[in-house]
């Protein structure tokens, strides 16, 4: 059973547990757009409603009204009953706000088959984690996310900068949604071989103007990605295109701000200046945009490999030693496989009153061994059942450390998964787990040893 320690309590204060973490959100979020999408009703029982922020709870409240109105005339009084039902439920639920918030509403509710064939009433209802702007009323025979995978689609933004001779385009992009933030044009002097002996005066007058199309479009960069606030970048990347070589000169001078030059996720040649040259830029970078978060994760990984190979002690992996390190407060980061199929469940002996903690994967779930005190063979009392992940993400905090849920896509995280089990942490010290693991069998040796001494005395 997990003990919190003085570690623990040194360690919690460090993090704010008001501060949102959207990695988390976003897991949570793909975990119930997984189990709505495998959820099936009998007959259209099943209702989607999406509010958008600044929508209005009398509009949508009046409209579910006329819905149940026209769905009292549905002749099968099976579907009927399920219908006005799944309308009453979502009446019931939009009472307990006054107002839609920030972020915008979702609810979806209705009646759902069992696996077991049996008919189950849900409902949900959540602000989302981002502001959401769709708008769908559904009564279906399944639940409709596709307004939520969008959602997770649009959580990084990207920053292009298309320049060419012409001038330069500032854009971003976020998801599938992009935007064009300024663009101004330019009238750059041509090469030429006229002038005679006043060709070199030719020659610094195209050069200074070159000069001063890199320092405006530098200047405008630094205005538009960098954050006035937080004096960082706005953006998760920067992009520059174009059809020349000012991109390549925009990258490398000195009058390009080095918080944005540190940013630069790919340097791509356009046919075209301006949104042509936007679009294609895009184009051409959609691998990169896509595995931005694909290349942190491997960053991430491939640190605690390091970590590993160096032999550090900074290290830990497996349920066991992480929970270990993790109650001490010794984990800095905790990484875990986002498809980690282990539960917790806390058992009670009914016997003594003693509660036990345990992490078993499906096979270990299938032996009843596991279910049954060691020594006496009582069978064990199921208090509470929750994944492991859902666990770590509601528990994380109060650990102080900072929760990392990585994929199998890349080489390192398959590696990661298949070798160390899908669960680990890089340590804040250097900490030897088997040490304590010892610790602990030297005191139940020495605690038999007083009892024996004490029970030879009283002889």
């Amino acid at each position: 059973m997990l003990r919190r320690s003085a570690a623990y309590t040194t360690y919690s204060t460090m993090v704010d547990p008001q501060a949102k973490d959207e990695n988390i959100e976003i897991w949570k979020t793909k975990k119930l757009i997984k189990s709505l999408e495998a959820a099936r009703g009998n007959g259209t029982s099943m209702i989607s409603l999406i509010m958008p922020p600044r929508d209005q709870i009398s509009r949508v409240t009046k409209m579910l009204g006329d819905e149940f109105g026209t769905a009292s005339n549905i002749k099968s009084r099976v579907n009927r009953q399920s219908v006005l039902g799944a309308i009453t439920s979502a009446l019931q639920r939009l009472k307990l706000y006054n107002k839609v918030p920030p972020n915008g509403l979702v609810l979806y509710t209705g009646t759902i088959v069992t696996e077991e064939g049996k008919e189950k009433k849900v409902t949900i209802d959540f602000e989302p984690f981002r502001p959401i702007n769709a708008s769908l009323y559904l009564c279906d025979n399944k639940f409709h996310t596709e307004a939520l995978s969008e959602l997770l689609e649009s959580g990084d933004k990207f920053g292009f900068i298309v320049m060419d001779g012409s001038g330069t385009l500032f854009g971003t992009l976020s998801g599938n949604s992009r935007e064009v933030l300024h663009k101004f044009d330019v009238d750059l002097p041509k090469k030429h071989g006229r002038g005679g002996q006043s060709a070199l005066r030719f020659g610094r007058l195209r050069m200074e103007k070159r000069h001063n199309y890199l320092r405006k479009t530098a200047e405008l960069a630094k205005q538009l990605y960098i954050n006035p606030v937080t004096n960082q970048p706005n953006v998760s990347g920067l992009i520059l295109a174009g059809c020349a070589d000012f991109k390549t000169e925009l990258s490398q001078s000195n009058m390009f701000d080095p918080r944005l030059r540190g940013n630069i996720l790919n340097v791509v040649d356009v046919s075209y200046g301006g949104e042509s040259g936007f679009n294609e830029a895009i184009k051409l970078s959609a691998e990169i945009l896509g595995d931005n978060k694909f290349t942190q994760e491997k960053r991430l990984i491939g640190s605690y490999f390091e970590e590993i190979s160096q032999e550090t002690g900074k290290s830990v992996y497996g349920v066991d030693d992480t929970l270990k390190a993790l109650e001490m407060g010794a984990v800095d980061t905790l990484i875990v496989w986002e498809n980690l199929d282990i539960t917790r469940y806390t058992l009670k002996n009914i016997a003594t009153g003693e509660v036990v903690i345990k992490h078993l994967n499906k096979e270990q779930e299938g032996d009843q061994k596991n279910f049954r005190d060691s020594n006496t063979n009582v069978v064990l009392e199921v208090q509470e059942k929750t994944s492991l992940l859902e666990w770590f993400a509601d528990e994380y905090r109060n650990f102080g450390c900072t929760l990392e849920f990585v994929t199998n896509k890349s080489t390192e995280g398959s590696q990661f998964c298949r070798g160390f089990g899908g669960i680990g942490g890089i340590l804040r010290y250097k900490l030897d787990i088997r040490l304590f693991d010892e610790a602990s069998d030297d005191e139940v040796a020495d605690d038999e040893l007083v009892d024996d001494e004490l029970f030879e005395d009283s002889e």
